[in-house]
């Protein structure tokens, strides 16, 4: 066999095995609203897009650290239309966004997944 036919074999099985080590992302249908929560965007979301996200989601274009002008969170509107994205990067176990150094702990990323899925009052 030649080498052309063999690489397309050899990337197939690779990306298998990247993907077996990779965990499965929780999305904003499997998260759960728990009865009585307090959480809002005044008490919450805000604070928490503030301190995490708006740095290169709310800056001016050429400081945004490539984030797209199409994400941008700096009112509870703009956060709703993106929610189920934003759960599946940066809520509860799943950690993709923000990168750097300063991530949230885990603690408020639970927060964010438990306001997502309580509709992001």
């Amino acid at each position: 066999m030649s080498r052309a036919a063999v690489m397309p074999f050899v990337l197939a099985v690779a990306a298998l095995l990247a993907l077996a080590g990779c965990p499965k992302l929780e999305t904003l249908d499997q998260g759960s609203c728990p009865k009585g929560s307090t959480l809002t965007w005044k008490s919450f979301g805000e604070d928490f897009f503030a301190s995490y996200c708006n740095r290169c989601h709310g800056a001016d274009l050429g400081q945004r650290d490539g984030a797209p002008t199409t994400f941008v969170f700096e009112s509870r509107d703009e956060v709703y239309v993106h929610r189920e994205r934003i759960y599946a990067t940066s809520a509860a176990d799943n950690d993709s966004m923000p990168p750097g150094p300063d991530d949230p702990p885990l603690a408020e990323r639970e927060k964010l997944a438990e306001w997502l899925a309580c509709g992001a009052p």
